[in-house]
């Protein structure tokens, strides 16, 4: 059986590093926001390249924290539209509404699955102040025809990076920006880079990003846990100061908060995983490099992929337009797989108010979207049998 992921063997490699951190965890005596967290917010702040980095519960309250703190800011206000890919896990739509804002359905590029540029420019409007950008599927949305558009309307980018750990931009993947009418492609492209200076990872692409370390994700906790990366010192206070009651010294509270915070354990453990991500990223790349070289079965539809490091394959995200046969084939011949995802946002129960939205490219994904098994710890017997399996398939 070729498993789907098994999280108990990518987490075995690091169980002494785990045990170590785990020792000291018990014998520090201190459990919430401690050096763990402090540690881990300074090493992931570099890792990224930005100038500030806040540990939070989970991906979601780290998107939601960020609208929060953009309203308390004054930069957004209750009932402003934020544009959202509609090809997406619904925690991004969901950050949206329960920070009171009004989310836009945009639909992707049907080729990264990733939310399309033309489709923004073709909805915008002055009551848009925010593009929220989801690198789907560990691959980079294309930020330099995203930030092209931010610049010419003044609109905030905040990044969903909680797929995309690691992943780095790359000026080879781009589209005419002049061909979208938001200026000259090569102006625009020194702009974007001069933004985000010598660090152009994931997290460090936009206004501010939020991260989860579900233990799914390429970089894995051992439980809920996220953060938030920005250059934005206003706004990293801010979120400080939210995530913990909205207090800046224990039973002073100066704005209205809540209860999200890293959790100091699971910061020890991000802290030992994060020396190897870049290794781990490079290991998945090898795997779907072999899947995209050796896979050749017309009724398989494999994902795009440059070449470049903008991808990080969080998942290997297959089409196939009769999808319940090759499922039921793949559990016949032991091999693992998942839909990311099986309904369309927007046509969730949850969303009842949107059911009649017409977005039939992200309906089309759902529809015939699988994944099948990558990850770190696949042996080559493994990714072989994955192949020979997809290939025989008729």
């Amino acid at each position: 059986m070729v498993e789907f992921l098994n999280l108990q063997k990518i987490n075995k490699r690091f169980e002494p590093e785990f045990n170590k951190v785990y020792q000291n965890f018990l014998d520090s005596g201190h459990y919430v926001l401690g050096a763990e967290v402090a540690t881990f917010e300074k090493n992931l702040a570099h890792y990224c390249g930005t100038s500030h980095c806040i540990g939070v519960a989970n991906g979601l309250d780290a998107l939601t924290l960020i609208f929060k703190a953009y309203i308390h800011l004054g930069k957004l206000k209750q009932g402003d539209k934020v544009m959202v890919p509609s090809n997406t896990y619904i925690a991004s739509i969901l950050a949206v509404i329960n920070a009171g804002l009004e989310p836009i359905f945009i639909e992707p590029d049907e080729t990264t699955f990733n939310i399309s540029p033309s489709e923004i420019l073709r909805q915008i409007n002055p009551e848009v102040k925010a593009i929220l950008v989801v690198h789907l599927y560990g691959q980079l949305a294309d930020m330099e025809a995203i930030s092209a558009i931010s610049e010419k309307h003044g609109l905030l980018i905040l990044e969903d990076a909680a797929q995309a750990h690691g992943a780095v931009f790359s000026s080879e993947f781009r589209v005419q920006s002049s061909a979208l009418g938001v200026g000259d492609a090569t102006e625009n492209l020194v702009s974007f880079t001069n933004q985000v200076g010598n660090f152009k990872k994931a997290g460090n692409l936009g206004h501010a990003a939020a991260f989860s370390f579900y233990p799914t994700k390429n970089l894995g906790a051992l439980g809920d846990a996220g953060a938030v990366t920005t250059n934005n010192h206003d706004l990293a206070e801010t979120i400080k100061l939210m995530r913990n009651y909205g207090s800046s010294k224990k039973y002073i509270n100066n704005i209205i908060g809540y209860n999200s915070r890293l959790d100091e354990i699971q910061a020890a453990f991000l802290n030992i995983k994060l020396k190897y991500l870049d290794a781990d990223n490079a290991k998945r790349r090898k795997v779907a490099n072999r899947y995209l070289s050796e896979i050749n079965n017309p009724k398989v539809r494999l994902p795009y992929c440059d070449g470049s490091e903008n991808h990080v394959f969080h998942v290997f995200a297959v089409r196939v337009d009769n999808r319940d046969d090759f499922t039921s084939y793949l559990d016949k011949n032991e091999i693992g797989w998942l839909i990311h995802y099986p309904i369309a946002p927007h046509n969730q129960d949850a969303l009842k108010t949107r059911n009649n939205l017409n977005l039939p490219i992200t309906e089309a994904i759902h529809k015939t979207e699988v994944s099948l098994p990558l990850s770190p710890v696949l042996s080559d017997d493994e990714v072989q049998k994955v192949i020979n399996s997809v290939n025989n398939f008729r």
